[in-house]
């Protein structure tokens, strides 16, 4: 059982738990969700949660099916409503949000090693310089935003956070330095590139 904000997360098999990242992401997402909310890679639903509870509309999406279900039920426990969606990045989503949140997977493929097991693979693979998913979802992000509408996503030191910084114009919000690399968590604004 993870707890953060009076929110009462259950983790679930096979689905990324909440850790320094999340941590780090729950803190921004509490001051700046607003409208309707799009938590892409829900995986316990520990984000949309908290925008939920802050009077937000969520839409929460995921990959895996499992974690949709760990979401669900963990929607459920906290009294939070929300429309479930499986889908890869934004392959299922339609509409337009105010806030998008997404924790991505990022690590380098050589990484992992080839010993990893799918569900590992899926939450923290990011391809082979880390920047494939996010690359992808940024590019889609901004078909999906309304005007002016934020969205708000953790990257590492390990692919390069600083080359989104600049390109996107994009504001950070949080730092943390764990082990090996520096997280945080940016925020970039459609129309302002």
């Amino acid at each position: 059982m993870y707890i953060k904000n009076n929110i009462r997360i259950t983790e679930c098999h096979n689905v990324y738990r909440p850790r320094e990242d999340s941590d780090l992401l729950a803190d921004s997402v509490s001051k700046l969700a607003r409208g309707k909310v799009l938590d892409m890679g829900t995986g316990t639903g520990i984000q949309g949660i908290i925008a939920a509870k802050a009077g937000c509309e969520v839409t929460f999406s995921d990959i895996s099916s499992h974690a949709i279900k760990c979401a669900r039920h963990n929607a459920e426990q906290n009294n939070v409503e929300g429309t479930f969606a499986v889908s890869n990045l934004f392959e299922s989503i339609k509409g337009k949000f105010d806030t998008i949140i997404f924790n991505p997977p990022y690590l380098e493929s050589a990484r992992l090693g080839a010993e990893s097991n799918d569900y590992v693979k899926m939450a923290t693979e990011g391809g082979e310089d880390g920047r494939e998913l996010i690359d992808a979802f940024i590019k889609d992000s901004y078909r999906h935003l309304a005007e002016d509408g934020r969205v708000i996503m953790v990257e590492s030191s390990i692919n390069k956070y600083e080359l989104d910084v600049e390109r996107l114009k994009a504001e950070i919000l949080g730092k943390k330095h764990l082990f090996f690399e520096d997280i945080v968590v940016i925020s970039y604004i459609n129309g302002k590139r």
